[in-house]
């Protein structure tokens, strides 16, 4: 009965055929609580854990929309529209608060968004040796960015 409880507060995310047509004003303010939302989770889970197992963690949500219900997936090119609507949205909405919005941050909030809907992604954590050594996250899917992979140079260091 509680977990019952607590998925009725918990407003369902937008599924990808939602995000494909602009949004309401309604529907933005949903987007940006669940944003939020995901910021603030994997916040707590980066002080507990390391970040590995925060992105496990964040892929662990249960997807929503077609892909769950066992019906046919979005096809490729949706599910990065899509994604690309999320990154943006992720952006905009970090941008405007005093948080972390730091690259790492948003590539880990929008890999808990894209989990939630099923939409497959990989974190990509790059480096720069020279001239001066920099270090930039963003997340692809099918190898394509949702997120900016930030000027040249960054070579791949790790995929999650």
């Amino acid at each position: 009965m509680a977990a019952a409880r607590s998925d009725r507060r918990r407003p369902r995310p937008l599924a990808v055929a939602e995000l494909a047509a602009p949004l309401p004003a309604r529907r933005k303010l949903r987007l940006t609580g669940e944003v939020l939302a995901a910021y603030c989770r994997v916040r707590w889970w980066l002080r507990q854990n390391e970040l590995p197992e925060v992105v496990r963690r964040l892929r662990g949500w249960q997807p929503v929309g077609a892909g769950a219900s066992g019906q046919a997936r979005e096809p490729g090119e949706a599910e990065y529209e899509s994604g690309l609507r999320l990154g943006r949205a992720v952006v905009r909405t970090l941008r405007l608060l005093p948080t972390d919005g730091r690259c790492l941050m948003r590539s880990l909030v929008l890999t808990g968004l894209l989990a939630r809907r099923g939409i497959s992604s990989t974190l990509i954590i790059g480096v720069r040796p020279a001239p001066e050594f920099a270090a930039h996250a963003w997340v692809e899917h099918e190898r394509r960015p949702l997120l900016p992979p930030g000027e040249r140079g960054y070579g791949r260091l790790t995929e999650m």
